[in-house]
């Protein structure tokens, strides 16, 4: 089995293609179910973010399993394929390892060492676990990269300097003249999202109200905050005492325009939602600054494509939490390539235990008349020879393969010694 990576994120689509490919928690199992149904898909985990829908999956066949990805997502979600195929990056195998350890530690994300993935992507193998869409592969790597991003969370600058979305667009709020503090806060929404803006406003001294649908949720996160709480029917009349609004909901139903806000005292409007909560035409109002994932984007890549350096993490951070990320990838490789070549050792061994068998079967029946006091010390005899000549072969060749660029040690055992494929199979799947 491979790990084959499909990627659609702020590096390779639009917003818009994005928000098309944003899936809730039904379409999500859904499309777990599907995957896992494919004759080439054997384990599937999906990731949807604001910012990156991707498809994790252990597959039989590179091809096969990636012919299957694309026309699942076509299916469930209604982007074609070859829509997909021009905005998408595919990483396989080892790349794929390395991809979801960056992916999980928030250096792959809009704003380079943000935390808010790492809770997203647990929520993700959450859920495909309890859809039994997980076996031992996508296990074994989303354990592994949960715990490289704790490392880079509470180990370097770039994870410990508390970057988000919402520090982004705040800064950029202030840099057009707009600071938060002393101002009232409009939030809408009780998510994680909410909960960061709500909080991060509070410690940079705003006066916070929030709005939601179920005030209950408003309610709890407003205690927290030090401030009110108001139901979603109220937004409209709770524009009239804001100075500042960030919403994220990313429900369909929810569209803020510009006659919601033209006359009302809102001078900055943070949305990071997707789909869009505040449609583009606010950002036109007279007095009003409108921070979206488009701008944050623009901001991260750079009117020409290439990457800015001034939204999250600097290079020094970064370089410090990606030399973390590599030696991970470096030794959860190794230690990948090693128990893929376990099978093929059991299966020489085995191979060598029915030789054994065999001779002392032919000795039993050319002698029958031995001692059995002789016939014992003969056979522990053999036994030793046996595992002297292959306790240092089989050790060695364990640690060779965790050797990166390794050769195929598995493939040259089963070559020299002409070991049973099916047999290795068998072994294989009973680990």
């Amino acid at each position: 089995m491979s790990i084959l990576v499909v990627s659609v994120s702020h590096k390779t689509a639009s917003m818009d293609l994005l928000a098309r490919l944003t899936l809730p928690a039904d379409m999500t199992s859904k499309m777990l179910t599907s995957l896992v149904e494919s004759e080439h898909v054997a384990e599937a985990v999906v990731l949807s973010t604001c910012n990156r829908t991707e498809i994790y999956a252990s597959v039989t066949r590179f091809h096969g399993g990636l012919q299957a990805l694309t026309e699942t997502v076509e299916r469930i979600a209604g982007v074609s394929v070859e829509t997909l195929q021009d905005n998408c990056a595919v990483f396989y195998d080892e790349a794929a390892v390395s991809h979801c350890f960056s992916v999980a530690s928030g250096l792959d994300s809009m704003v380079r060492g943000e935390h808010q993935i790492l809770g997203q992507v647990r929520q993700s193998f959450k859920q495909a676990q309890e859809e039994g869409a997980v076996g031992t592969a996508l296990n074994a790597l989303f354990q592994q990269a949960l715990r490289v991003a704790k490392r880079v969370q509470t180990e370097t600058a770039a994870g410990t300097a508390g970057r988000s979305l919402v520090t982004a667009s705040l800064a950029e709020l202030a840099d057009r003249g707009i600071e938060v503090g002393g101002l009232r806060a409009l939030v809408v929404g009780a998510g994680s999202m909410a909960a960061l803006a709500a909080h991060t406003l509070n410690d940079r001294g705003a006066a916070v109200t929030l709005v939601n649908r179920t005030l209950a949720k408003a309610d709890r996160l407003a205690d927290a905050v030090g401030g009110t709480a108001r139901p979603l029917e109220e937004l409209v009349d709770a524009l009239d005492n804001a100075d500042v609004v960030v919403t994220c909901t990313g429900a369909r139903g929810l569209r803020l325009t510009a006659d919601d806000l033209r006359h009302t005292p809102v001078r900055g409007v943070i949305d990071l939602a997707l789909p869009a909560d505040v449609a583009d035409e606010v950002g036109e109002l007279a007095g009003v600054e409108l921070v979206n994932l488009d701008v944050l984007a623009r901001l991260v890549h750079g009117s020409d494509g290439g990457v800015a350096d001034g939204l999250g993490a600097g290079a020094a951070e970064i370089a410090e939490a990606e030399a973390v990320v590599a030696a991970e990838v470096r030794d959860f490789l190794g230690l990948r390539r090693a128990a893929a070549v376990a099978p093929t050792v059991v299966a020489l061994r085995s191979m060598a235990q029915d030789v054994m068998t065999g001779e002392l079967a032919r000795l039993n029946a050319r002698l029958p008349h031995l001692a059995d006091k002789d016939r014992l010390e003969i056979q522990s005899a053999i036994h030793r020879v046996v595992e002297k000549l292959l306790h240092q072969p089989t050790v060695r060749v364990k640690q060779l393969a965790a050797m990166p660029d390794s050769p195929d040690y598995a493939a040259a055992l089963r070559e020299l010694f002409a070991l049973d494929a099916a047999a290795i199979d068998v072994v294989t799947q009973q680990r």
